[in-house]
């Protein structure tokens, strides 16, 4: 036989009880341990958080100090250059001079518009650079070199003020496209005297200085900056191939990644912030932060397994002590649980052999004071009370299947004395007529009768306060009054009056009984008609919708104020309609979650009845009040009468 392991602890109280407590136990550690790892998670990454964003902050500072001396160095040369535009060979001396005071700067451009000055000819570009910690300064222009076309002189001119430019390679030719050999330039305008564009004065800034200070930004091992341009080109960035030929939004060209494509969003639109995204196969924080007013954006990466080893390792440490505790907590509570528990078990045993019949067996006496001893005390108790208790249940099984006998006569009984034969007046073609009766225990307090005297249909339908044979009693005695009083011929009002005055007598336990007394004449068509507190019937008259048959009068339940008056109602004629009498078993039906079957459910019903007969009329609703109880027990009588009175008789 397989091994279960359900069944090992199932036949063991003291493996189920060092279970239970040991799980309990684990699920309070494990709960305050995930708290604790939780809030330290949290903790470690806020630290990280502000870490990082301190030193991206520190940085952007020191970055922002140089950018904004070079624009203070260019706002003030261009002064210069603007008031001496008539001398142009003092635009060497200011070359130099912006390089020489500036030593961040890795050159300047002094650059006027093709033949401003018609003695220097098309070309006129002063350029003074940096090599070795020396400057020269040299003229810069000709056909292999049209420096009015490239992008640091277009830009002010275009924007009409200052810019900074994309990284570029300057000089240098493709093949040296590295960080220390690209500058990105501070463009300004040179105007004359009367404001018109002359020519642009660059600043070069070398992307070298810029990208050590950027790269030294390292809180974690593995972390690394990078720094894109206002398209999101990459000019800093530790993988050489990306520079200046690849953009943040390049791989998302390739592959859809809206995580990383939002991030570029973010640091080309100037944000600030930290986005959390896979990069390379790896979960990363990074951490990003707008240059000054140069559309440049600085990020810093920080892988997650980084920023939480130290929290990952602690982790695994406590979670290796937590499993070697509880280990050793299972092996003492077994040790405990099971010599406690012996007495327990022989008491089993005991018991067993007292289930098989042997209720003579002598338990013994562990001479325990505790629960135990208790249990066992009153397990010797419980052994001499159970022979008599066997023989009560005995007697109260025979008695109660005795009175089950007699329900089951008692509702064949009832069920006898309303008519059960369908058609009931199989010899006549002007009665279309069919009912049922459903008692919900063994008997009811429901009932219906009818029976034609005198070319006249006496018919009625009940329904007597409370439930089971009191009810049903009730209202064998109001079916036997319904007839005998019925059948001399008086009105409905009558027979109301009549059965009111003889339930009313005696009537100690205050019970009493809703009911709709009808009268048709067979010839005429005329229904008169008397109700006592019961449920309007439906009337269907051909070619119109199924309704309530409105009450003109409001007469109490029969049984409850003898000497009350009832009144009658009339219809002239009620030939080829179609009427529908019902207990509130039918309407207030309820299914497992208690909604009612309802009033509306019921017109919606009758509006479709139009091809169906009578017993047709009484199944369809059967079977709809079956369907929407879905299964759940019956929690009311249901009684049924469907009636149509043609117009030709036998």
């Amino acid at each position: 036989m397989p091994y279960n392991p359900i069944d090992y602890f199932r036949t063991s109280f003291s493996r189920r009880l060092n279970f239970l407590v040991a799980t309990l136990a684990s699920i309070v550690f494990v709960v305050a341990l995930v708290f604790l790892f939780a809030q330290a998670r949290y903790a470690v990454q806020r630290e990280a958080k502000e870490h990082a964003s301190q030193l991206l902050n520190n940085t952007a500072l020191r970055v922002n100090t140089v950018l904004n001396q070079v624009e203070v160095a260019t706002e003030n040369t261009s002064w210069l250059v603007g008031r001496h535009l008539k001398t142009p060979d003092s635009m060497y001396v200011y070359a130099r001079a912006i390089v020489e005071n500036n030593p961040e700067l890795a050159g300047c451009s002094i650059s006027f518009e093709p033949y401003y000055y018609p003695r220097k000819g098309r070309y006129f570009s002063v350029y003074a650079k940096q090599e070795n910690g020396k400057v020269s300064v040299v003229q810069e222009g000709d056909e292999s070199y049209e420096y009015f076309f490239m992008d640091w002189y277009q830009l002010p001119k275009l924007l009409g003020h200052s810019a900074w430019t994309e990284p570029f390679l300057g000089e240098y030719p493709e093949e040296e496209a590295v960080q220390d050999k690209m500058v990105v330039s501070y463009c300004k305008r040179i105007e004359d005297e009367n404001g018109k564009y002359v020519g642009t004065i660059a600043s070069d800034l070398s992307l070298r200085w810029l990208s050590e200070t950027i790269s030294a930004v390292k809180p974690y091992p593995h972390s690394y900056s990078f720094m894109i341009g206002r398209g999101g080109t990459f000019f800093v960035h530790p993988d050489p191939e990306k520079l200046l030929y690849q953009s943040i939004f390049t791989e998302t060209m390739e592959q859809d990644n809206p995580e990383r494509m939002a991030l570029g969003k973010a640091m080309v639109s100037g944000e600030e912030g930290m986005r959390m995204l896979t990069l390379n196969g790896e979960l990363c924080y990074v951490f990003y932060q707008p240059l000054g007013e140069t559309g440049f954006s600085a990020a810093i990466v920080c892988p997650e397994r980084d920023i939480f080893y130290g929290y990952n390792r602690l982790r695994n440490v406590v979670i290796l002590i937590f499993i070697l505790g509880m280990l050793i907590m299972h092996i003492i509570l077994s040790t405990v649980f099971r010599r406690e528990i012996a007495p327990m078990r022989s008491l089993a045993e005991q018991a067993e052999t007292i289930a098989d019949g042997n209720f003579d067996e002598v338990l013994l006496d562990t001479g325990r004071k505790d629960e135990i001893g208790r249990l066992v005390h009153s397990f010797s108790e419980m052994q001499r009370s159970l022979v008599k208790y066997i023989e009560e249940i005995k007697n109260t099984s025979a008695e109660k299947a005795s009175i089950e006998r007699e329900l089951y006569v008692a509702r064949d009984i009832q069920m006898s004395m309303v008519p059960r034969i369908f058609p009931p007046f199989p010899e006549r073609e002007d009665i279309d007529l069919f009912a049922s009766m459903t008692p919900a225990k063994e008997v009811g307090g429901d009932l219906y009768d009818f029976f034609v005297e005198n070319e006249c249909l006496y018919f009625c339908i009940g329904d007597v306060s409370g439930k089971g044979v009191p009810a049903s009693l009730f209202m064998a005695v109001t079916r036997n009054l319904f007839r005998v009083i019925a059948q001399q011929g008086n009105s409905p009002e009558e027979i109301a009056k009549s059965i009111n005055h003889a339930l009313s007598a005696e009537n100690d336990q205050g019970m009493f009984v809703t009911m709709f007394i009808g009268k048709v004449n067979l010839k005429t068509g005329e229904l008169t008609y008397c109700n006592c507190g019961h449920n309007p019937p439906v009337v269907c008259e051909p070619g119109k919708e199924a309704r309530f048959l409105p009450m003109q009068y409001v007469n109490l339940a029969l049984g409850t104020w003898d000497g009350f008056e009832f009144q009658g109602e009339r219809i002239p004629d009620i030939r080829e309609w179609k009427i529908l009498l019902y207990t509130d078993g039918l309407n207030e039906a309820e299914n497992p979650r208690y909604e009612l079957f309802g009033n509306d459910r019921l017109i919606q019903l009758m509006n479709g009845v139009s091809q169906l007969d009578a017993e047709g009329i009484i199944q369809m609703l059967q079977e709809e009040v079956e369907r929407h109880r879905s299964g759940a027990s019956p929690n009311d009588d249901l009684t049924l009468l469907s009636l149509t009175v043609k117009k030709f008789s036998a």
